[in-house]
Order: C-alpha cells, then structure tokens, then sequence
C-alpha cells in the first residue's frame, strides 16, 4: 500500500459533493489519491470542488442532479463505471436537513427527508453492488447521523431517515461482506456545515453547550474516517459499523 496515497487508483462516487462533509470527503479522497466522480445538485459547486481535486492531481467528473430521483442515481454509477472502468468505493453523503416538531409537520416535508436522505443512499448502493460484487472488492460508506441513534426535537423525520441508514448499512452489510464488499456508516455529531444554516440560532447554542468537547466539528475533522473505511488494509475489518466522530454527543 503507499502510504502517502492510500486509496491510490481507487474510482470512488461521492454524493453531495459540492458542500459541507462530502465537499471535504472529496478532497481527502483525491489527495489520498482516488479518482472522483462527484454528484451534486448545484453545478457551479460540484465544478469547483473537482477542479479543486484535480489541482491535487487527480481526475475528477461530475454528475449534476438529484439523487434521490432513481434515474439520477443510476446516472450517477454508470458515469463512473463508464468514466474509469469500475467502481471501488461509493460514499452516500447527499442529504438535507430541515427542523419542525412532529405534529406540525407536512406529509410532504416527511416524504421529502426520507427520499433524499435515505431513499438515494439505496438507489446508489443497489446499482454499485453489483459491480463491486463482480471485482470482489469494493466499499460502500453512508453518512447517518448521531441523531438517527439519539434522536433530536424537532427532527424526527431526520432522525428516523438517518436510523434507516444504520439499519440499512448493518443488513447490506451482511449480504455482500462475503463478496469482500465491506458496508459501513459514519454517523458525525453536530457539524458547522451548511446543512446546519436552516436550524435555529437557539438550538445550535443549547447543542454547543451540550457537548463535552464543547465545540461543533469541522467537516475536515470528518473525512479522515472516511478515508479509512475506504482504505486498505485500514478498512479491511469494519463491516457494518457506524463509527461516530460526534464530539462526545454519543458514547456507545
């Protein structure tokens, strides 16, 4: 293995690509030296995230749509089958977040969490599997949320989206390990991202708070497990974990 490089000549997806953690999952990812294919729904960032990578000197492509439409998803693996001849490692990042209480809360705001943050991590792992299974090796790493094993006020519809990740990542997990294709979830804690701008000023405060660590995370501070769980011999013994760089929010 180069240790310099540690994913050197991985072909690697990573959804929601274009901000926050997958923005810097991406970055690691070509400076460990994996070849990107990077989906977002905003073009004009996804662009600047690959031309950043490709400075790193690595080749990056980009698909621009939403993943959780299933042609898109599909779109999204076959670009990088197509692009780099397989697929090696898929990381499920797209997502959004929203905020209302459970009784106030439209149908439509439900199905909407639920279809971009847990029906495309399925859409793209269905269509990735099979040609990890094919090369017996791959891996497959979806973003959950210390909220999907908590809960969060406000946030149940983000919660229960983000607990299907778990779950769907420890049942995957079970299919395809045989296959040396190896299922795995990061579930981070609170995050200064972007996806954090539409929660209340008063909610992000109590949270910081909370914390023993004291302090929301750094998107930066959450790639390196990613990274690893994509890494070889480094990732080679997770199957089925959710590791939880969350700042003490949640001690297993």
């Amino acid at each position: 293995m180069n240790t310099s490089k540690p994913l050197d000549g991985r072909r690697a997806v990573v959804t929601g690509a274009g901000s926050g953690i997958g923005e810097a999952i991406a970055l690691a990812y070509a400076q460990a030296g994996a070849r990107l294919l990077l989906a977002d729904i905003d073009a004009a960032r996804a662009e600047d995230v690959a031309r950043r990578c490709r400075a790193l000197g690595t080749q990056a492509e980009t698909v621009i749509g939403d993943v959780g439409d299933e042609s898109t998803a599909h779109r999204i693996i076959d670009r990088c089958v197509q692009a780099f001849g397989g697929i090696d490692i898929l990381v499920n990042n797209a997502g959004m977040l929203t905020q209302s209480r459970c009784a106030d809360m439209s149908t439509a705001m439900w199905d909407e969490m639920l279809r971009v943050d847990l029906r495309s991590v399925f859409l793209c792992a269905r269509r990735a599997v099979p040609h990890m299974q094919a090369q017996r090796w791959g891996r497959i790493i979806s973003i959950a949320s210390q909220l999907g094993i908590k809960g969060g006020v406000e946030l149940s519809h983000y919660a229960a989206a983000k607990a299907g990740v778990i779950g769907f990542t420890k049942s995957l997990a079970l299919e395809v390990a045989p296959d040396n294709v190896l299922v795995n979830a990061i579930a981070p804690g609170p995050i200064a991202t972007p996806l954090v701008d539409g929660i209340s000023a008063d909610w992000k405060r109590a949270k910081e708070a909370s914390l023993p660590l004291g302090r929301f995370g750094r998107a930066d501070e959450v790639a390196p497990t990613a990274v690893l769980l994509a890494s070889d011999p480094g990732g080679n013994l997770y199957v089925g974990q959710t590791l939880g760089p969350n700042s003490g929010d949640v001690m297993p």
